[in-house]
């Protein structure tokens, strides 16, 4: 792994953030443009009212290049969510993609989460195969036409 440093998100990071999803999802799955429309949306919800005693952001960093993104919000006093999870490609399968999702569900331990949620599509097979890794389950699936692409919609869920 190269020198990666977890940084807490800031507003100066939205708008790489909501790119990087944009580049990702757009060009490489086909998404249409509602999804950048969400992600721009979910950051500013997140930076106008999100409680940083329980709610967290991270981007990875190397030096001053951003490699990805994981974010922990509060769905009510047991259960956190899942945020966000984005590598850039050149980030992937170099560790980095772990050591976020184990600062993600440390923190929600620390912070007294009974369990976390995420919400992710079948599709996205390396990511749900580091989640199932790492002790997720899988509670729901179901086909859902959504960002113009038909897809598998899927539930998981970790016991903290």
């Amino acid at each position: 792994m190269t020198d990666v440093e977890l940084r807490p998100f800031t507003a100066a990071d939205r708008d790489w953030m909501v790119q990087v999803h944009i580049d990702t999802y757009e060009r490489d799955e086909g998404f249409d443009a509602s999804f950048g429309v969400l992600i721009g949306q979910i950051l500013d919800d997140f930076l106008r009212s999100h409680d940083p005693q329980c709610e967290r952001g991270w981007i990875a960093w190397d030096g001053d290049v951003p490699l990805g993104s994981i974010f922990c919000v509060r769905i009510d006093a047991q259960t956190a969510k899942l945020r966000l999870f984005q590598l850039v490609p050149q980030a992937r399968g170099l560790g980095i993609g772990r050591l976020l999702l184990e600062t993600c569900t440390d923190f929600a331990r620390v912070q007294g989460y009974a369990t976390m949620k995420l919400w992710t599509h079948k599709s996205h097979e390396a990511a749900n195969t580091l989640y199932l890794r790492n002790g997720w389950e899988i509670i729901e699936e179901k086909p859902v036409f959504n960002y113009g692409q038909s897809l598998i919609e899927r539930v998981m869920q970790l016991k903290l």
